[in-house]
Order: structure tokens, then C-alpha cells, then sequence
């Protein structure tokens, strides 16, 4: 069976999408800390994983050693408020979206590569609103700017994996009600990660780099 490493797969868009994926692939489920939900489905959870700090990575990769991967992906967010007027007193936060949303699904991408098989594919579970042309609404700095930092990231990754036959998938799961949003939202978890399923089944070479919304619009950048 296919092997898939899900990372933030203790709630929200992550659980879900180890309730999808794991009819098809074996799943390792990557948290910080479990949940009853996770418990439940009887997957390979790999908890105890801060995914912003080296030794947390080192942790990953210990866990996950001798794994041969053939769908990693880096669904792992962080969602706080940030604004003009007070980012003098919100530095902290700004910087924390920084390291979940950009730089950590390039850290445990980077950490697992070897572990990647050929015809492997990375996704990141990013959003529209890294995209620049698409801000009508401004605000969300912090946000928009490390989901426009990993989007950039993503594409890179897509040249570096080509010449291994790996396609990398960019992928805005909707307006979802989860609790990083405070349960507002156009749809469910679980319909948004059923569309995710869907562009993940799709994504290959041809594909490969590209910003798609869960429904499969191309989205600007």
C-alpha cells in the first residue's frame, strides 16, 4: 500500500483528509499532540512533532525512518491576527506564522526528501489569500505574506523535484469551518477535503508548481 505523511492531522482539514486518504494509503499523522478524533482512525500517529524547531524535525525523521513516502503533505497552518496599526506589539505572532506556514513545510520537505520515492508528489495546503493580484481587502499582513512566501517556495520546489518525477501540488482548501477560522466559513472540513483528494489524485508533472483552489479553479498568483 501507498504511504501518505499528513502534517497538523489532529483536526480541522488534516483529519479529514486522513479519513479520505486513508481508504488508499497507509497514513502516518503528524501533530503536535493527538485528539480522540485521531485516535479513532485507526492510523499511524506521530505525535509529540513541534514542527518549528530542529529537534522537532529531527523527531519526524526518526519516527519515520525507513519510510518510504510517496505523498507527503504539509497541511500544518497558523492563523492570528496581525494589523498595521499595532505590529510593533504582535512581532511575536507575525514571526510564528512565518516559521508554521513558510518555513516549516520547507523544513520537513527539505528533511524527508530522501525518503521521497520517485514519482513521489509534495502538497501544501496553502491559501488564496498569499496571492497578491487576488487581495481586494488588504489586512491579515502576517498571513497573506507567509502564505505568499510558501506559494514561492512551492513553485521552486516544483523545478528542484522535476528531474525525480516529483509533482508538487499548491492547493487552497476554501473558506473552511474549522477552528482556526473561529468556525466560520463556506464549507465543511470534509468537503473541502474531499476536493483536495480530488486535486491530489490530478496533480502530476504537467501540473506540477501550479496555485489550485480544492474545486480546481487556477488560481492567480
Amino acid at each position: 500500500m501507498k504511504i501518505a505523511v499528513i502534517t497538523g492531522a489532529n483536526r480541522g482539514i488534516g483529519l479529514e483528509l486522513v479519513r479520505a486518504l486513508k481508504r488508499n494509503y497507509r497514513v502516518y499523522a503528524v501533530c503536535r499532540s493527538s485528539s480522540p478524533e485521531l485516535d479513532g482512525e485507526g492510523v499511524e500517529v506521530v505525535d509529540g512533532i513541534e514542527l518549528v524547531d530542529g529537534d522537532g524535525i529531527a523527531r519526524l525523521v526518526g519516527r519515520l525512518d525507513g519510510v518510504e513516502i510517496d505523498l507527503l503533505i504539509n497541511n500544518a497552518g497558523l492563523l492570528r491576527q496581525s494589523s498595521l496599526e499595532t505590529i510593533e506589539g504582535e512581532l511575536d505572532d507575525w514571526r510564528a506564522q512565518f516559521e508554521v506556514n513558510a518555513l516549516a513545510p520547507v523544513r520537513v520537505t527539505a528533511a524527508l526528501s530522501d525518503q521521497l520515492r520517485t514519482d513521489a508528489k509534495v502538497v501544501i495546503i496553502t491559501s488564496r489569500m498569499g496571492s497578491i493580484s487576488d487581495n481586494s481587502s488588504g489586512g491579515a499582513y502576517a498571513y497573506r505574506m507567509s502564505k505568499a512566501a510558501v506559494n514561492s517556495a512551492g513553485v521552486s520546489l516544483a523545478h528542484d523535484f522535476k528531474a525525480r518525477g516529483i509533482a508538487v501540488g499548491l492547493f487552497h482548501p476554501g473558506y473552511v469551518r474549522t477552528g482556526m477560522t473561529g468556525g466560520s466559513g463556506l464549507v465543511d472540513p470534509a468537503e473541502s477535503a474531499q476536493g483536495l483528494t480530488a486535486r491530489i489524485h490530478e496533480l502530476d508533472l504537467d501540473t506540477s508548481g501550479q496555485f489550485r483552489h480544492a474545486n480546481g479553479d487556477l488560481l492567480p498568483w
